[in-house]
Formats: C-alpha cells, sequence, structure tokens
C-alpha cells in the first residue's frame, strides 16, 4: 500500500471517529417518561390490621413530590388533629405520615392521596392511591356508591365531600353543624361519581357537602349540601343520586348604626322581606319612619322624622324566625342630600320599564308634571308602579321600533320623606329597529305545569324568562343575539320562582331541567321542542 493511500484510509478513519464523537456529544433526547412512580415497600403493609402505631412510610422507586395534599389528601374516617404528612415542597423517595389523633377501637381507616403522588421529574401522578389500615382484627370492606349532581347548574363542583353519618342512639339532624362524619371522600377534580369504601354495616345518613373551609361541618353561609332522603341500610346496592344545592340563609340582622341625620343603616342576612323594626323608646306622637334597600349590599336603611333629642333609640328587629332588641347610639351625621336617577340611559328595550330612583324616600309624586313625548313630538300615554322597597318609580308605556321618547320631569313632580323637591329632570330614550333582535319560540311535550323557562349564559345569569301555567308556545321576542342555554324550574308549588331546598325540613331543591343551547340570530326566529322525560 503506497504513502498517499494510506494516508487517506488515516483521514477518513478520524474522520468518522470525530463525528462519532460529535454526535455522542449532542444530544438528540428521547421518550418522554409517561410511567408513574412504583410502589416498593410500605410500613406496615398496606391493609395492615391490629394496627396501632404513629408512623408510617411509604416507599418508591424513585423521589417523588407530594402536590394540592389539602384538597387532595382525604382521611376516613376524619381526624380531630390532622396528621403530618412529608415531603411537602420537596423531593424524597418516601412519604411519611405521622398520627397524632387517637384512633378509634375496632376502625378501618383510609387515606385517599387522590392525584396529589407525582414523579419529581415529569409529574406523572401515582393515581388514586389508599393506604388503609384497621385498628381491629379485620378491614371493613363494604361502599356506598353514587353520582352527584347541580340543582340549578348542568355540571356539579368539583372537590365535593361525600360522607356518612351512622344513625345511633346519639344522632340528631345537628349533628352536620357539629361534628365530623364517620365515613367521607371526595369526587376530586374531575368525576361526579363516588364512592365510600371499607366501611362497616350499619345505618346510615347520606349527604355531600361543597365545603368552604374544609372543616367537614355544614356551615349555611359558606356551602352547598346535598343530602339523600331517608336514611340508608349498609350493605346496599342501590346507587344515590345526590342533588347538591345552596340553601337560602337564615335572617340575621346586623347590629344597627348611624348613617346619616335621621338613617339608621341594618345589616341583614337571608330574605329581609319579612323583617319588622319597632321602636321601644319613648318618640313623639308625629313620629313617622320608612324603609328602603341599598342597591348595591345587604343592608337596609331605616329612616325616621322627626329628629330625636335623645342620645339613643332602642329598636325591636323581628323577623319569623328572629327576634332582637338592638340600642343605636345617636350620633350627629351629615344630612342626606335628594338625588334622582333614570334608568337605563339612552336605549331601552321594547318591553322594558323606565325607572326613576332617589337616594331619599320618596312621599309623593305627581304624575301631572312628567311629559312624555315621541320623535314626532306626540304625547305618549304612561302608567307607573311604586318598588317602595327600593324607592323606585317604574314607568310602562308601549314603545315602537327605532324611535325617539323624551321624558321632561317638572320641578315638584317627587317629594321625599323630609320635604325636598326635585329640579327639572329631561331624559332622552331611543329604541332599536326589531330587525336587530332575534327570537325563540318553544313548544313544550309531557310539561307538568306551572313552569318557569329561562334564557341564561353559560354561567347560569338569567337573560329572559317567561311563565306558563299551561299548554301553550312559549314566545321570547326582542332577544340579543347571543348563545342561551335553556333552563326549565318545575314550579311545584306555584308562586312564580325557584325555591331551593333546606336540609333541617328535609325539603328538595324544586326539579331543574336543561336543554340544548341555542343561537339566536339578528332578525331571525329560533323554534324549538322542548321534550320533558318523567324522572
Amino acid at each position: 500500500m503506497n504513502k498517499t493511500l494510506s494516508s487517506f484510509i488515516l483521514l477518513i478513519f478520524l474522520g468518522l471517529v470525530f463525528v462519532n464523537c460529535a454526535n455522542r456529544g449532542t444530544p438528540e433526547g428521547g421518550p418522554k417518561d409517561i410511567t408513574p412512580p412504583k410502589i416498593v415497600d410500605e410500613l406496615p403493609k398496606n391493609y395492615s390490621t391490629n394496627f396501632d402505631g404513629k408512623v408510617i412510610k411509604i416507599y418508591f422507586d424513585e423521589y417523588i413530590k407530594i402536590k394540592d395534599i389539602s384538597k387532595q389528601l382525604i382521611i376516613s374516617p376524619p381526624m380531630t388533629t390532622q396528621p403530618e404528612i412529608t415531603p411537602l415542597g420537596g423531593a424524597s423517595k418516601y412519604i411519611t405520615i405521622k398520627i397524632f389523633d387517637t384512633l378509634q377501637p375496632n376502625t378501618t381507616y383510609a387515606f385517599n392521596f387522590g392525584n396529589s403522588i407525582t414523579d419529581n421529574n415529569e409529574g406523572n401522578p401515582y393515581p388514586y392511591y389508599r393506604y388503609v389500615f384497621s385498628t381491629g382484627s379485620y378491614i371493613d370492606s363494604l361502599s356506598v356508591k353514587g353520582n352527584i349532581v347541580d340543582a340549578l347548574k348542568t355540571q356539579p363542583e368539583t372537590f365535593v365531600n361525600v360522607a356518612l353519618y351512622e344513625v345511633d342512639s346519639t344522632f340528631t339532624d345537628s349533628i352536620i353543624y357539629k361534628k365530623t362524619p364517620k365515613y367521607i371522600t371526595n369526587t376530586l377534580d374531575s368525576v361526579t361519581t363516588f364512592s365510600i369504601d371499607n366501611i362497616k354495616a350499619g345505618k346510615y345518613m347520606l349527604m355531600a357537602l361543597k365545603d368552604g373551609n374544609g372543616d367537614n361541618k355544614f356551615q349555611q353561609k359558606t356551602d352547598e349540601i346535598a343530602f339523600y332522603k331517608s336514611f340508608i341500610t349498609v350493605p346496599t346496592d342501590t346507587t344515590y343520586t345526590l342533588k347538591l344545592f345552596k340553601e337560602d340563609l337564615d335572617f340575621k340582622a346586623n347590629r344597627p348604626q348611624i348613617a346619616a341625620t335621621q338613617k339608621i343603616g341594618i345589616g341583614y342576612e337571608g330574605d329581609y322581606h319579612n323583617m319588622k323594626v319597632n321602636v321601644k323608646s319613648e318618640i313623639p306622637e308625629d313620629f313617622n319612619t320608612r324603609i328602603t334597600k341599598d342597591a348595591k349590599t345587604d343592608t337596609l336603611y331605616y329612616w325616621y322624622k322627626p329628629k330625636l333629642e335623645a342620645d339613643s333609640l332602642l329598636l325591636n328587629i323581628s323577623h319569623p324566625n328572629f327576634d332582637k332588641d338592638f340600642t343605636v347610639k345617636i350620633r350627629k351625621q351629615k344630612k342626606d342630600s335628594l338625588t334622582i336617577a333614570g334608568n337605563p340611559s339612552g336605549t331601552i328595550g321594547i318591553e322594558q320599564p323606565f325607572k326613576i330612583s332617589g337616594s331619599i324616600p320618596f312621599t309623593r309624586f305627581d304624575a301631572s308634571k312628567v311629559n312624555l313625548i315621541d320623535k314626532d313630538s306626540s304625547k305618549v300615554d304612561f302608567t307607573t308602579e311604586f318598588d317602595s322597597i327600593n324607592n323606585t318609580y317604574l314607568f310602562n308605556f308601549k314603545k315602537t321600533e327605532e324611535n325617539k321618547y323624551n321624558m321632561m320631569v317638572l320641578p315638584e313632580a317627587f317629594t321625599d320623606f323630609f320635604d325636598n323637591k326635585n329640579d327639572t329632570l329631561k331624559y332622552s330614550l331611543s329604541t332599536r329597529k326589531a330587525s336587530d333582535f332575534g327570537f325563540a319560540r318553544f313548544t313544550l311535550v309531557n310539561a307538568n305545569y306551572p313552569l318557569i323557562i329561562q334564557l341564561t349564559t353559560e354561567k347560569g345569569e338569567v337573560k329572559a324568562e317567561r311563565y306558563t301555567s299551561k299548554p301553550e308556545t312559549v314566545d321570547f321576542m326582542n332577544l340579543q343575539p347571543a348563545t342561551y342555554f335553556i333552563r326549565v324550574i318545575h314550579d311545584a308549588n306555584g308562586n312564580g320562582k325557584y325555591d331551593t331546598g333546606s336540609y333541617l325540613n328535609k325539603t328538595q331543591p324544586e326539579k331543574v331541567s336543561h336543554f340544548k343551547e341555542i343561537e339566536v340570530r339578528a332578525d331571525w326566529g329560533y323554534p324549538e321542542t322542548l321534550e320533558f322525560t318523567s324522572d
């Protein structure tokens, strides 16, 4: 072999070596790790009996982390003192559970980790790991299964607790306010079904809770609740459906306080409509009062005249389920001035009333001092309704499309509680052309009346509503173009509104049916058949 050929072969060899070295130094990646961590040991072993320890360790084949443990971990039965779970905020090849609570005898405990255990690098979860042990000689193995629905919405909330309270000699209806349940599970963030496992035979009250503060007790103000209509007996093969709802708050008045001269603010919770306020102090014979509601907050205003010389006023606030005396300190405050506002501004709907509201209660209204004309300067007749609690006059008048309306309110048309009167008020309104709107027509099949038919947004905000008490087509006219969700309330008591449930009264919320959404377009009608089922 000549020298030139040898040199050429050597150069090729060195080039191949260089390329191979370069390739080895250039990472090409590989398939993504999608394998969850594996458990290699548990001390004590899962499903151990006669457990009397305080520390549990679960070992894995790789480094793991724990995330969202406060939401994901469900311990059944609940413990009064929460155990310590590590690692938190770091990685480890094992989980340590330190138990501080005094465990109940002959009881099966389950730690449901949900999807909180993941590998350290890729976040692959070890799904729905459960560690179970018994302080007795056997593991309870019975289950209660079912699903959660929402009373008003198409889908229920996530992370709903489902629980069993043991019905024994100590059971009372108030137990859900005071004690944690015997057994508990959670729907977590992706399912509406539930299974309460490792329970013993017995008689139970089955309920569910969207728990606002995580204490496993029902608080009417923050929580949603569901309960099965009767006690259940375990073992059972029944699949239970629980309807989650928000109770109406029980009425409660907060301590009244002076809000302005001769004006007392009363904060409240619940339904104020049956509230009464009585003065228990000595008052003059010409003492007069009015009550109005704040437009934005849960506050009622108690107006009174004449001005009192006393430094305090004793009020009794009562309601069918509330009765309490309050002493209100009379302090010097600024006096309210009368402001008047009209609504809506600019464009008004064909069926929409025009509203005039005042900051101080109206006591007199002179309709002869109101002049309403259209774009042709033709006089338009109107009627009024007075909403006393909201201190608002509603002006109803017949409107036509693409018209303009001008309202002039002359001085002294409105007189308020303190004899203030308005200056001249002017309002300009207009209607749009009919072709800007759409409509929907519903034919009802197999319906039980009366019904409340609502068109809502995706979040459930009501945009239009019709009430029907007999077989007929139901029309929604002058709808803004949009996608509407159809919700029908079965008004069982015929009071014209949706009634929620009550745990203590053992009443379920009124039935609600949902139908496929519709898209309403401008200058276009949407006929739809709503067929009801008998369930």
